[in-house]
């Protein structure tokens, strides 16, 4: 009987989900500067801290899910049963960081919307 791939399932999701998450967010985050600043008049100070905290947070959440559902409850002896549980974990936290990546857009686009409108109203 071979030994467990358990301790190489980790070792290959780890890195992965961490990496992954630390794209999207450099990625998100490095362009939404141009939303904040529109958002807050060209404030780049508070344009800039309100970017980093929203990144910050994003951080937190994700990779606490990514730590959340890291847990692989059987034990994993073949290859394949390895692929088929990584492609489980993996792909589902692919998709939920999807999710938070347009639930973030979301909230850059509504934040501008409503700068806009306030805008608006003022110049009237």
């Amino acid at each position: 009987m071979q030994p467990s791939l358990n301790f190489m399932a980790y070792m290959i999701y780890l890195p992965v989900v961490i990496s992954v998450t630390w794209l999207v967010a450099r990625t998100l985050f490095k362009n939404s500067k141009v939303f904040m600043l529109d958002i807050f008049h060209g404030k780049t100070e508070l344009a800039t801290a309100t970017n980093t905290l929203f990144e910050t947070g994003f951080y937190l959440l994700n990779l606490g899910f990514a730590f959340l559902i890291m847990e692989i409850a059987r034990t994993v002896e073949t290859a394949g049963s390895l692929m088929e549980i990584l492609s489980v974990k993996i792909g589902g936290f692919f998709i939920y960081l999807g999710i938070m990546l347009f639930f973030n857009l979301y909230l850059f686009f509504r934040g501008r919307s409503i700068s806009k409108e306030k805008r608006s109203m003022v110049s009237l």
